[in-house]
């Protein structure tokens, strides 16, 4: 009788990830997402066995946008949590950082790999028997997100979940998660430019992608967005029919919070989840406390946590040293990771004229279709202006605030292979032995701050190397920050053993 062990689920899953040549054909041939994508994710509910109308049963809160929508699903599913405690509260979100089943939480908990690998198989089994497809161009399998949604969606009609707060993964309109067809409310968090593949170049195209959510009969919010995005999620909410379009608006008291996730942008994200929230008890008939903000709701925004965003992290193994993750991988987001990270008290000392000066290191990639070289920039240009501000607090200038910086792949281990839930097959195997994309970083550091030391540059291939040289240092106090990916954030907790602390 063949296993099913979360190891195995986890070999199955991985198969079904679409490798670089198949992106890049997909990019090549025009770069927007299939309007078949909803029918075929149809079929594959109805062939597990589900109807659409059966997941309104889900209770859901249906949340997207380019930066944020993580953090302000994690604010979400921290106030209904504490405002209804005797509820069974259900988290889909993406990606992970260590291990898959962190993306289908309950109550805040990862699921366990018993239950990961019973409800896997329990789908695939049903995807194997029920092979008749309509649309021909449905795959017997889905693609690795679809079938995670697939997944998320089958454990939360399985355990009975009260409420639902549900990220989507990309864009909105044609994603995994949009085959929901009447949420309870939806909303979009900050607008900005990314995945420009699929999703357009121009912020109305993006805003049209994200206002997809809407529906009809449902209430939609947004936070405040430039101009030329508001107009176009306004005229999406009109378009679907929703009941109302609301700009959230900053709630009274909010900013005097000390919120569970660190980070001035973090304020936006909190309001549009009170807003949500407010809006979800409302119409389930479970909002007894009119105030804007009533002591649930508080305590649900100071017990948010998201790990990998904006997060410190004491090492307890090595006490010299703190690491400062953050899986920032737009400008827009990589402006925000900076400002908390050049600050009083993080990556400064916190106090004025001090003379204690820690070492400062900086572990940084990217996926090769993003712009390095922009969100280089961004980190230099944000840093200068930070400590121009900061000056009481630094001697440094932009060009010696990092005394090392290190560019390194994704792959996780010094041996060349990922960990198992970390595997990553949309990276080219000539990227990953001629480490094109980190000696492009480096280049492009060096183009950006040519004063900066070469030889305290380093390309290294894996994140265990990176963990080792940082090791090798002994560097004495030391502050590391990891950003520009969250696979590369999750493979550092991995790899330096701080999954205890920081997850």
């Amino acid at each position: 009788m063949a296993t099913r062990s979360y190891a195995d689920a986890i070999e199955k899953l991985n198969s079904l990830q679409s490798n670089a040549a198949t992106l890049d054909a997909v990019k090549a041939s025009g770069g927007r997402l299939s309007a078949f994508a909803i029918p075929e994710m149809l079929e594959y509910l109805s062939r597990i066995g589900y109807s659409p109308e059966e997941l309104n049963r889900l209770n859901v809160i249906h949340i997207t946008g380019t930066k944020g929508k993580g953090s302000t699903s994690a604010f979400a599913d921290s106030i209904i949590r504490h405002a209804m405690p005797q509820w069974k509260v259900g988290l889909y979100t993406s990606p992970h950082l260590v291990a898959v089943r962190e993306r289908i939480r309950i109550n805040g908990i990862s699921i366990s790999e018993e239950d990961f690998a019973q409800f896997f198989f329990e789908v695939w089994a049903k995807l194997e028997k029920n092979t008749k497809r309509e649309l021909e161009s449905t795959s017997i399998m889905p693609g690795y997100f679809r079938f995670l949604t697939l997944l998320a969606f089958h454990t939360f009609m399985k355990l009975g979940v009260d409420a639902t707060v549900l990220e989507v993964g990309v864009g909105g309109t044609y994603d995994s998660t949009n085959i929901v067809p009447k949420p309870v409310v939806t909303g979009v968090t900050a607008l900005g430019i990314d995945h420009i593949s699929v999703l357009g170049r121009t912020l109305p195209e993006i805003a049209w992608q994200k206002g997809g959510i809407y529906k009809e009969g449902v209430p939609a919010f947004s936070v405040e967005q430039p101009i030329e995005g508001i107009e176009v999620l306004h005229q999406r909410a009109k378009e679907l029919k929703a009941s109302e379009f609301t700009i959230a608006l900053p709630t009274p008291g909010i900013s005097s919070i000390r919120l569970g996730l660190a980070g001035t942008h973090q304020q936006q994200n909190a309001n549009l989840a009170v807003h949500l929230v407010r809006s979800f008890l409302r119409q389930r008939g479970h909002l007894q406390d009119i105030s804007p903000l009533p002591p649930p709701f508080i305590r649900g925004l100071e017990n948010a946590k998201w790990p990998g965003r904006c997060q410190t992290v004491s090492d307890s193994k090595r006490s010299f040293l703190t690491w400062y993750l953050d899986g920032a991988h737009t400008t827009e987001s990589l402006e925000c990771c900076v400002e908390w990270f050049v600050s009083p008290g993080i990556g400064l000392s916190s106090v004025p004229q001090s003379s204690e000066r820690a070492t400062r290191i900086l572990i940084f990639n990217c996926t090769s279709g993003r712009s390095g070289q922009s969100f280089l920039e961004t980190i230099y240009n944000k840093t200068e202006k930070l400590l121009a501000a900061y000056r009481s607090f630094s001697s440094d200038t932009a060009v010696s605030f990092f005394d090392h910086i290190i560019f390194c792949s994704n792959v996780t281990y010094a041996d060349g292979h990922f960990k198992g839930d970390l595997t990553a097959k949309a990276i080219s195997l000539t990227d990953l032995t001629e480490l094109k994309t980190q000696k492009q970083l480096a280049e492009a550091w060096l183009s950006v701050v040519p004063d900066f030391p070469a030889n305290d540059i380093h390309v290294l291939p894996s994140i265990e190397h990176a963990v080792r040289f940082i090791d090798g240092l002994k560097a004495h106090p030391a502050k590391v920050l990891v950003t520009g990916s969250l696979h590369l954030v999750g493979g550092v907790i991995e790899v330096a053993g701080i999954s205890d602390r920081a997850l």
